[in-house]
C-alpha cells in the first residue's frame, strides 16, 4: 500500500533483501536457521502491518548525517526519507538527504555569548528570581502556619505527601528503568536476527536511548508519585487507626478494617499493578524492537524474553487475584444503583458475586503458575489456556451468573430474599449517621382551636421568632450600618443569650468591613490595605418582637457598642467579608498615631478614631525577606515599596473562618457557614469577652459497611443556601460525626479546635496524627458552651435519611408505603424545587419536660403522593447548657412526631395557600402591594403547641421607592383551618383561639400600640404604602379593639424630617466629593434631625 520512499525505507534496506542482525553485520542464513531451531530467534522477513518509520525519521536522519554536517549541523532541513525537507533544525530522515538550507544554529556559536560577564550576571539574576518566586509560596505558608500555631499540621502533611511522592516516583522510575535497561542489554549485540521494518525505530531509539531511558522513567515516576501523594489521608488514618464498637454482619470484622485498612489495601494493590503494567509494556516494546518477540512468519519468543515477561505476568496475575479477593470486602459498602435504592451487599452480591470473586482469585493463582511454567518451558499453551479460563470465568461466574441469580431467583422472591440485607442497611445507616436513638411518638394532632388552648405552651409561644434572619439584613444595614464601608451578611444568625436572667432567642450580625461601599476615588492601595482593615462590633435584636414601627428591637447596637453584652473586643479583623490581605500593627509613618480606621466619631480629630492593631494575627512583614516574599505572593509592588509597612507591621490574610479552619484541619469536613457569638472564652469575668466565629466540623467516611451513601452537597441545599454546599474533601459519605467544634477569634484569628464527640474512632485517629491540636471538651468555658448548638447541615442530612429510615422494619421498608419527603419552601418563587430550611426555635416536643432551643423541620407524604398534608415533625434538642466542659444531658436527642395518614393537619404548602386564599388576608396583602410597597413573607414556622401544630409567618413591608428596607407590619397565624392576621403575634393568636389564646408572646407589650396598616405611611426613610388594618379572619369570641391611629405629623415634625432629608443629601454629595469634614458635619446634623423627629413622633402618639 505504501511505497518504500514514503515509508522512509531506502532501497538498500528493502525487507526483501538480506536481514540485519543485532550485531550490525549481514546475517548468515544458516546462523538464522540454527537459532530458529534452538528457539532463540525466528525469521523476520514478514512485513510489519503498521509502518511508522517516519516517526523516527528525524532521529535516524540525524545519526546518519553526523559526518556530513560539521559546523552546519543546524542548517539542514528535516528530511522525511525521500529527501523532502522541512526548513529548521537540520535533521534528515533515515539516510535521506538534507532538506533546504535552514536559518542555522550551532551550540558552538553560543560559547562567546555564554562567556560574556553580562550574560552570566543575567543568568544568575534570572535563576535567583525564579528560585525566589518558586519558594515564595511555600515559605509564606511556613510563616503562616508557624504564626497560627499549627506548624506540625503543615509539616506532617508536607512530609507524608512528599514521602508518598518520592516513594511512587522512585519505585515507578526504578521499575521502568530496570525493565528498559534489562530488556535492552539482554538483546543488543547478541547476534539476533532483526526485523528490517523495525530498523528506523531502532535507529531513532539508539540516537536518544540514554535520554529516553532517563526521561521516560522520571516522567512516569512523577506521574505515579503525584497520584500516590493524594492518598495521604488514607495512609495516616490507617497508621493511627483505632477500633469501632461494631463489626460487620457478613465477615464479622471490626468496622475499622473497612474504614482504615481496606482503602490502603486497595491503594497498595493498585499501585503495584501500575508499577508492573508500565514495566511490562516497556519491556515488551524493547523485546519486539530488538528481536526478542517476532511475529512473522512464525511466532517466536526468545528464552530471556519468556522468563522476563512470563514472570512479570505471573506476578500481575497474583496481584489481580489479590484485588479480586479484597473486592469481596468492598461489596459491603458499594453503592447500588437499583430501584430499591439500598446500598451494601444484597442477596445477589453476597450469594453470587462474593463466591465468584473467590473463584476468580483462585483462578488468578492458577494463571500465575502457568505463566511461571511458560517462562522456563517453551510453551505458551498452558498460560494461554489458563488466561482464557480466567476471562471466561470473569464473564460467566463474575457477570452472567449473578445476573441470572438476580433475574430468576431474587426478582420473584425479592421481599423474602432481600429483607435480611435491607435490615443490615437500616441498622448500619442509623448507627453511621447517629440516628440509632431517635424517640418516635405518634400524635393525633387536633385541628380545632378554643380559648385558652395555648396556656400550657407559653414557654414556646413566648419565644416564637418573628425576625426572619434571611429578610431583616437590609433593615440591620439601614439602621445600624453607620457608615457605607460597613455591612452585614445577607443571612443573619440565630442564637440565644441570657438577658436579665432569661434565655432569649436572638438574631445577631457582625458589622463587617465592606470596602465596596467606598467611593471609587477612595479606592487605592493605602486605603484598601492599611486604613480600612477591620469591621466593628455586633448588632443583636430580640427575635420574638419588634418596635411599634416594625423595626427590630435591638438589644446590642451602635458604635461603640451599647447593650447587654457588656465589655468585649469589638474589632473584627477576621470574618466572612474581608479584603484579601491587610497590613496592620505598625503605627503611622510619623510613629505617633494609628493609621487604621477604627470607627467614626464626630468628637475625634478628623471625625475618626484610629487604632493600631495590638494582636498577633499574622506573620511579620517587618523585614526585607518577608516583605519580598509577600509582595511576590500577592503580586504587589506597593506592598514592597510602601512606607506604611514598617518593622512592626503584620500581614493578615486567609481571613474567613471557614478558610482558616480548613487550612489547619484539612482532614475535617466543614459546615457551610460559621456563626458569630460574643463569649467569655476563659471564664474570667474580669477579662473582656471575645467576639468569635463558631464552626461545626465533621469526620466522615464512605466505607462504612451497609450504611446508605448520601451526597452532602445536594442534601444540604435548600431555599436559603443555593448551591454553596460544604467545604468538603468528599461529597459522598455514609458515616458522619460532628466531632469538632472550631472557634476562630475575630480579632487575632486564633483557631481553637475542641473535641465534641468523645467516641468517634476517626477523630481519635486524627488526634493521633496531630497530637495536641484538638483540645478536650473539658477546656470549653461555660459561656462558650452556652453558645454551641446542633449543626444545621448534620440535621439536614439526618432529616433527609429519616424521611425513609423512620421505617425500621425491613419488610415494611421494602413495601415503601410510609415514605416521607421534605416539603418545598412555599415562601419563595419556585419553592417546590427547593427544600424548606430547618429553623432554630425554642419549643417543647412530646417527652420533654420544658421548652428547649431546638432545630426543627416538617415532613409531608412522599412517594408518588401529591398530598401536602403534614406527615411528621422532627426536632433535635440543640441546647448545650452552660456548664464548663460538660455537655448538657439530652443535647442532640432526635425526636420525631408522626401523624397518622388520615390526618387533616395541613402541610406548609397548604397553609401558605390557605393564608393567601382567605378573602380578608388576600385583600389586605393586595392593598399593601398596590400602594408603592412590596410585601415580603418571612419564614413559615411550625411549632407543636396546643395539642396540634401552629404555623406562624411574619409579614414585612418594604417601600418600592427611596431607601427601602423591610419592616415587620403584621403576623399571619394558622391552626387547623383557622387563620389570624394582625399587627402583632399576640393579637393574631387571640383571633384564632377564641379571642384569648392564653399564650405569652414576645410582642404582647406592643399589642394595641403598633400602628395599624390602614394608617398613613411612616416617614420616607421607612416603607410607604400602608393598607387598612387587618381584621379577624375567624371571628373571635370577643372583639379586638384596633389601636388608635396616631395623629398626623405636626409642622415641627415635618420640618425635622425635611432637615433630615437635606442632611442626607448633603452627606451623599460630600462623600462623592471626598470632603470628609463636610460629610461628618452633615452626618451630625442628620443624627440630630432624626432624634428630634423621633421625639416629636412620640409626643404626637
Amino acid at each position: 500500500m505504501f511505497n518504500n520512499s514514503w515509508s522512509g525505507i531506502p532501497e538498500d534496506e528493502d525487507p526483501k533483501k538480506q536481514p540485519e542482525s543485532s550485531g550490525g553485520r549481514p546475517e548468515d542464513p544458516k546462523e538464522g536457521e540454527e537459532r530458529a531451531e534452538n528457539g532463540r530467534s525466528s525469521d523476520a522477513n514478514g512485513a510489519f502491518p503498521f509502518d511508522l518509520s517516519a516517526l523516527f525519521g528525524t532521529l535516524g536522519g540525524a545519526a546518519s548525517q553526523r559526518d556530513q554536517e560539521g559546523d552546519n549541523r543546524g542548517s539542514g532541513g528535516s528530511g522525511n526519507g525521500n529527501g523532502r525537507g522541512f526548513g529548521g533544525f537540520g535533521m534528515g530522515g533515515p539516510r535521506g538527504p538534507r532538506g533546504p538550507q535552514g536559518p542555522g544554529f550551532s551550540f558552538g556559536s553560543m560559547k562567546p555569548i555564554l562567556k560574556h560577564p553580562g550574560t552570566i550576571v543575567l543568568l544568575i539574576v534570572l535563576l535567583t528570581g525564579g528560585f525566589i518566586y518558586g519558594v515564595s509560596g511555600i515559605w509564606t505558608d511556613v510563616l503562616w502556619y508557624n504564626q497560627i500555631g499549627y506548624a506540625s499540621v503543615f509539616w506532617t502533611r508536607i512530609l507524608v505527601m512528599g514521602g508518598l511522592f518520592l516513594l511512587g516516583t522512585v519505585l515507578q522510575a526504578l521499575v521502568l528503568w530496570l525493565y528498559l535497561t534489562f530488556s535492552y542489554r539482554a538483546l543488543v549485540n547478541k547476534g539476533i536476527a532483526l526485523n528490517p521494518n523495525m530498523k528506523s525505530y531502532r535507529e531513532g531509539l539508539e540516537n536518544s536511548r540514554k535520554l529516553i531511558f532517563i526521561v521516560l522513567p522520571i516522567v512516569f515516576g512523577a506521574t505515579t508519585g503525584l497520584s500516590l501523594m493524594a492518598n495521604w489521608r488514607e495512609v495516616l488514618l490507617w497508621w493511627h487507626s483505632s477500633p469501632f464498637p461494631d463489626v460487620d454482619p457478613i465477615f464479622g470484622y471490626n468496622i475499622s478494617f473497612f474504614v482504615f485498612t481496606l482503602p490502603v489495601l486497595q491503594l497498595v494493590l493498585q499501585f503495584l499493578s501500575q508499577l508492573l503494567i508500565v514495566g511490562l509494556i516497556a519491556g515488551t516494546v524493547i523485546h519486539y524492537l530488538y528481536g526478542g518477540i517476532q511475529l512473522f512468519p512464525k511466532w517466536r519468543v526468545l528464552k530471556i524474553t519468556r522468563i522476563q515477561l512470563g514472570l512479570t505476568a505471573a506476578v500481575l496475575a497474583l496481584i489481580y487475584g489479590a484485588r479480586m479477593w479484597v473486592r469481596r470486602y468492598a461489596l459491603l459498602a458499594q453503592v447500588n444503583d437499583t430501584a430499591l435504592g439500598v446500598d451494601g451487599g444484597m442477596y445477589r452480591e453476597i450469594s453470587a458475586q462474593l463466591p465468584a470473586q473467590s473463584i476468580l482469585a483462585i483462578t488468578c493463582v492458577i494463571v500465575a503458575a502457568m505463566f511461571v511454567l511458560a517462562a522456563f518451558r517453551d510453551t505458551w499453551k498452558l498460560p494461554t489456556a489458563a488466561l482464557a479460563v480466567l476471562i471466561v470465568s470473569q464473564l460467566v461466574v463474575g457477570s452472567a451468573y449473578p445476573a441470572l441469580i438476580q433475574q430468576f431467583k431474587v426478582v420473584p422472591n425479592a421481599q423474602e430474599l432481600e429483607s435480611p440485607y435491607i435490615q443490615h442497611n437500616i441498622d448500619a445507616t442509623l448507627k453511621a449517621y447517629g440516628m440509632d436513638n431517635v424517640d418516635y411518638t405518634t400524635s393525633d394532632a387536633v385541628t380545632t382551636a378554643s380559648a385558652g388552648q395555648l396556656r400550657k405552651d407559653s414557654e414556646s409561644t413566648a419565644q416564637i421568632r418573628l425576625l426572619d434572619p434571611n429578610v431583616v439584613s437590609p433593615t440591620f444595614t439601614q439602621v445600624q450600618q453607620n457608615r457605607l464601608y460597613y455591612g452585614f451578611d445577607d443571612q443573619l444568625s440565630v442564637d440565644r443569650y441570657n438577658i436579665d436572667g432569661q434565655l432569649r432567642d436572638t438574631v445577631i450580625a457582625v458589622r463587617e468591613l465592606n470596602q465596596a461601599g467606598l467611593a471609587p476615588e477612595q479606592r487605592n492601595w493605602v486605603n484598601d490595605h492599611t486604613v480600612y482593615t477591620h469591621g466593628f462590633g455586633v448588632v443583636a435584636a430580640y427575635g420574638n418582637t419588634a418596635n411599634a414601627d416594625g423595626r427590630p428591637d435591638f438589644s446590642e447596637s451602635s458604635i461603640p457598642s451599647v447593650g447587654f453584652l457588656g465589655d468585649y473586643e469589638p474589632r473584627v479583623y477576621f470574618g466572612r467579608s474581608m479584603p484579601e490581605y491587610s497590613i496592620v500593627g505598625g503605627p503611622k509613618s510619623d510613629g505617633k498615631n494609628g493609621q487604621e480606621l477604627d470607627y467614626p466619631d464626630d468628637k475625634a480629630e478628623g471625625g475618626q478614631v484610629k487604632t493600631t492593631y495590638q494582636g498577633d494575627g499574622g506573620p511579620s512583614v517587618g523585614n526585607f525577606w518577608n516583605k519580598l516574599l509577600y509582595s511576590i505572593k500577592f503580586r504587589s509592588t506597593d506592598l514592597f515599596f510602601s512606607d506604611q509597612v514598617n518593622p512592626k507591621s503584620q500581614i493578615l490574610y486567609t481571613r474567613t473562618p471557614e478558610d482558616r479552619v480548613a487550612a489547619v484541619a484539612p482532614y475535617l469536613t466543614l459546615e457551610r457557614k460559621a456563626y458569630p457569638a460574643v463569649v467569655d472564652m476563659d471564664g474570667d469575668p474580669k477579662t473582656p469577652k471575645r467576639l468569635v466565629w463558631i464552626l461545626d466540623a465533621y469526620t466522615t467516611t464512605d466505607n462504612y459497611p451497609y450504611a446508605q451513601h448520601t451526597e452532602i452537597d445536594r442534601v444540604t441545599q435548600d431555599s436559603t443556601t443555593g448551591n454553596t454546599g460544604l467545604y468538603s474533601p468528599r461529597s459522598r459519605v455514609n458515616y458522619i460525626r460532628n466531632s469538632v467544634k472550631a472557634v476562630v477569634d475575630a480579632y487575632d484569628g486564633k483557631v481553637t479546635l475542641y473535641q465534641w464527640d468523645q467516641s468517634d474512632p476517626i477523630l481519635k485517629a486524627w488526634m493521633g496524627v496531630f497530637p495536641g491540636k484538638v483540645k478536650p471538651t473539658t477546656e470549653i468555658s461555660g459561656d462558650l458552651m452556652a453558645h454551641l448548638r446542633y449543626p444545621e447541615d448534620l440535621f439536614k442530612l439526618q432529616r433527609h435519611l429519616l424521611a425513609t429510615y423512620h421505617v425500621t422494619d425491613a419488610k415494611d421498608y421494602y413495601t415503601g408505603g410510609d415514605r416521607w419527603r421534605i416539603p418545598g419552601d412555599p415562601t419563595v418563587d419556585g419553592g417546590d424545587a427547593t427544600s424548606q430550611p430547618p429553623y432554630y426555635l425554642t419549643l417543647k416536643m412530646p417527652g420533654q419536660d420544658k421548652a428547649q432551643f431546638s432545630l426543627s423541620s416538617v415532613y409531608v407524604p412522599g412517594g408518588s403522593s401529591k398530598r401536602e398534608a403534614m406527615a411528621g415533625y422532627i426536632a433535635v434538642d440543640s441546647e448545650t447548657g452552660d456548664q464548663p466542659g460538660k455537655i448538657r444531658e439530652g443535647f442532640g436527642k432526635l425526636r420525631i412526631m408522626a401523624l397518622p395518614s388520615s390526618t387533616t393537619v395541613p402541610g406548609p404548602g397548604q397553609v401558605q395557600s390557605n393564608l393567601s386564599s382567605k378573602p380578608q388576608v388576600s385583600k389586605e396583602l393586595n392593598l399593601m402591594n398596590q400602594r408603592g410597597s412590596q410585601v415580603i413573607r418571612g419564614n413559615l414556622l411550625t411549632l407543636p403547641v396546643g395539642g396540634g401544630l401552629l404555623y406562624v409567618q411574619p409579614v414585612y413591608v418594604k417601600s418600592s421607592q427611596g431607601t427601602a428596607f423591610p419592616l415587620l407590619r403584621s403576623v399571619l397565624v394558622s391552626f387547623g383551618e383557622k387563620v389570624g392576621f394582625a399587627p402583632t403575634l399576640a393579637e393574631a393568636l387571640d383571633q384564632v383561639f377564641g379571642g384569648d389564646a392564653g399564650a405569652a408572646t414576645g410582642d404582647e407589650a406592643i399589642a394595641g400600640k403598633k400602628p395599624s396598616l390602614s394608617e398613613d405611611a411612616p416617614p420616607a426613610s421607612e416603607p410607604s404604602g400602608s393598607v387598612e388594618a387587618p381584621g379577624s379572619v375567624e371571628a373571635p369570641a370577643k372583639p379586638v379593639t384596633p389601636p388608635a391611629a396616631p395623629a398626623a405629623p405636626s409642622g415641627d415634625l415635618k420640618q425635622a424630617l425635611e432637615n433630615a432629608r437635606q442632611a442626607m443629601e448633603e452627606s451623599q454629595q460630600a462623600m462623592k466629593a471626598g470632603d470628609w469634614a463636610r460629610y461628618g458635619e452633615a452626618q451630625k446634623r442628620l443624627q440630630q434631625a432624626l432624634e428630634e423627629a423621633v421625639k416629636l413622633q412620640e409626643a404626637n402618639k
